[in-house]
């Protein structure tokens, strides 16, 4: 996913201000956990420590793992996550895992059709089995989710909020609601706690 509209790094700590001011409960103390990960210098960007610090979660949680790239076959091939990717890719696959339905765990790519990296885009496709709106709900879960994994692994959380546009519109309302009802929908499953720390992370 590309960041619709670019913020100037220059802006970021007023934006950050202003939409950490309009928040309150939980989704402050979530969105108060990626915003701390602002700024971001540019050799704490996908460091080896945070490639295996991604694997490592998924190990911890019974995930398998596999020295491949998912070209060659599937992000998630119902067993492995293929690890040749960005440690925010791999930690948005732990977050994918942890939301799936363990029925469709089995399933490539979670059943959701071909993810970005896929590369047997077809055999992944043929294995979907939810609808559209579904997985648009499954895929903004996770993509929270995710980023709140990356910033409870003390990674650079802010670079994923960013691309995957939670800053798009932020003056808006919509935004602000957009956000809070996904904090809500990931903490009433049990997923967070009241601080937006993800529960596999307080173990």
């Amino acid at each position: 996913m590309a960041q619709l509209t670019p913020i100037r790094p220059s802006d970021m700590p007023s934006i950050l201000t202003a939409v950490g001011a309009r928040l309150d409960g939980t989704a402050e103390a979530a969105f108060r956990r990626i915003a701390a990960t602002w700024p971001v210098p540019p050799e704490q960007v996908d460091t080896p420590a945070h490639h295996a610090a991604a694997i490592a979660l998924a190990r911890s949680l019974g995930i398998g793992t596999l020295d491949e790239a998912p070209a060659a076959a599937f992000s998630w091939d119902g067993r492995y996550i293929r690890t040749r990717s960005e440690a925010s890719v791999l930690v948005h696959e732990v977050a994918h895992w942890l939301l799936c339905p363990p029925a469709r765990r089995n399933l490539p790519d979670f059943g959701l059709g071909a993810g970005p990296e896929t590369g047997r885009c077809a055999e992944a496709n043929a294995a979907r089995c939810v609808d559209d709106a579904q997985a648009q709900e499954e895929e903004t879960l996770t993509s929270l989710l995710g980023i709140l994994l990356e910033a409870g692994l003390d990674q650079p959380a802010i670079l994923a909020f960013l691309e995957q546009n939670w800053l798009e519109g932020w003056q808006r309302p919509a935004a602000i609601a957009a956000f809070t009802t996904t904090v809500a929908r990931l903490s009433a499953r049990g997923l967070i706690d009241d601080t937006g720390l993800p529960a596999c992370l307080a173990r």
